[in-house]
């Protein structure tokens, strides 16, 4: 049962709307054009397939290998940020991805296309979970779930706004000898090597270091987040790499990883592949780019809102297990709806359950894990997700619309993943488990 909150102090407001504003609008700048430069190749395929020869099964394991690339390096990168520190860290992150996309423009065929999206991957991994451990050094719980769900906002935003965008980018086609397709990926790459650079000036790693807040203001916030850590049973917590291992034995965490994997499935299948299932209703390219941006818009609002909700009553289970039910029932509504407008209907559903289940299930997944296991946790959980969820899942719908043309049959397995997701979470988080099952991921026994 969620405790009776007190209404915050005057010092608290003013501290937290200050903390806010100065990381929150900037992280969700950055973290939109990784989902920009990470999906773009949706849009792209309208074109890049044909023009390089690929069948859907090549198309699909290649924009696959970005999420490999992606577990193997995800954790690694969380523990690299702890050592040398968000700001350079995640300035480092954005630069190399923010080239390697804008590189993405010159392959050549699908060997290339294959090593592209590996190496995007490597680039990328940790941004996500490194912003989230960021975020745990700024934010206090009860702020998690509405900020973590503000930040998520990027993910719908860039497809909302990548679409149209990537529609308009495929029309320049043929300007100084470039197809449409390389106009993308350069456009939207080189924007990203800025914002690594600003970040530089822009992050702070810690709050203890902030010379923009006032001393009040700093010390209340050190003291707030203090007393939370020091709340948690974490005396016999390793570090580093140390809780790295004990969390490969822990069965809970491997439970939060299959949960997300739900919502990832959704998310990156979504991402790569909406845009051929609705050019298959007959629409042009900028057609496509348009509709496709609607269930993102959609989601971008409603995701808010419910982090928004979670936050305002303190309950993290059903605000998870629901958004996965969701996304479930719209992915089973494709085999009855076979309209364009129930499609994109349907995939709104979809899209608003993927993006609205990221607040409260981080909300909840920070406050299980203690400070010595949160960068490797985070990390795991958010690696291993998006190994199943969009290395295994791109791939498999690829292979099943290629040996069926069916795109329902081709969203079934997720729709099964997230249905075992939501069974998952309101197992693990019944009340009669809460009570061990925080010092169970802390002490990552």
């Amino acid at each position: 049962m969620a405790e009776a909150k007190t209404a915050p102090s005057a010092l608290e407001q003013t501290t937290m709307r200050r903390v806010t504003w100065r990381i929150m609008p900037f992280m969700m700048i950055c973290y939109l054009f990784a989902i920009l430069d990470r999906g773009n190749v949706g849009m792209a395929s309208l074109q890049m397939v044909q023009d390089l020869g690929m069948s859907k099964a090549v198309f699909g394991f290649g924009a696959s290998l970005f999420f490999f690339s992606y577990f193997l390096m995800e954790v690694p990168s969380n523990l690299a940020l702890q050592r040398f520190g968000a700001r350079r860290w995640i300035a480092r992150i954005m630069i190399t991805w923010g080239i390697i996309s804008a590189g993405m423009a010159f392959v050549q065929g699908q060997n290339s296309f294959y090593v592209m999206r590996f190496i995007l991957g490597a680039a990328e991994a940790g941004f996500f979970p490194g912003v989230l451990l960021y975020l745990t050094y700024w934010l206090p719980a009860n702020y998690r779930g509405r900020l973590i769900a503000l930040f998520g906002i990027s993910i719908p935003a860039a497809t909302f706004i990548g679409s149209p965008l990537g529609g308009l980018l495929l029309s320049l086609d043929g300007l100084l000898g470039l197809r449409g397709w390389q106009w993308l990926f350069i456009v939207e790459g080189v924007p990203t090597v800025l914002l690594g650079l600003v970040c530089l000036s822009i992050l702070t790693d810690r709050p203890d270091q902030a010379r923009w807040l006032r001393d009040d203001e700093r010390a209340w916030l050190c003291a707030e987040l203090d007393r939370e850590k020091a709340s948690r049973p974490s005396a016999t917590e390793r570090t580093g790499w140390g809780s790295f291992v004990q969390l490969l034995s822990n069965p809970y965490v491997w439970a939060m990883a299959l949960a997300c994997s739900g919502a990832s499935a959704a998310g990156s299948v979504l991402g790569v592949w909406q845009p051929q299932f609705l050019k298959s209703f007959g629409l042009t390219n900028l057609e496509t780019g348009l509709i496709n941006s609607i269930p993102y818009g959609v989601a971008c609002v409603l995701m808010v809102l419910w982090g928004r909700h979670s936050d305002k009553t303190g309950e993290r289970r059903w605000h998870t297990a629901l958004t996965l039910i969701l996304i479930s029932l719209g992915f089973l509504g494709v085999f009855v709806i076979h309209s364009l407008i129930g499609t994109v209907i349907l995939l709104s559903l979809v899209l608003v359950g993927a993006y609205a289940f990221k607040g409260p299930f981080w909300a909840l997944t920070s406050g299980w894990l203690g400070a010595g296991s949160v960068a490797a946790g985070l990390a795991m959980i958010n690696a291993v997700s998006n190994l199943i969820g969009g290395g295994l899942m791109v791939n498999v719908y690829g292979s099943v619309l290629e040996a069926t043309g069916n795109h329902g049959l081709a969203l079934l397995p997720i729709a099964m993943v997230t249905m075992v997701g939501a069974s998952l979470i309101l197992v693990i988080s019944r009340p009669r488990n809460a009570e061990t099952l925080s010092p169970v991921i802390v002490k990552g026994a």
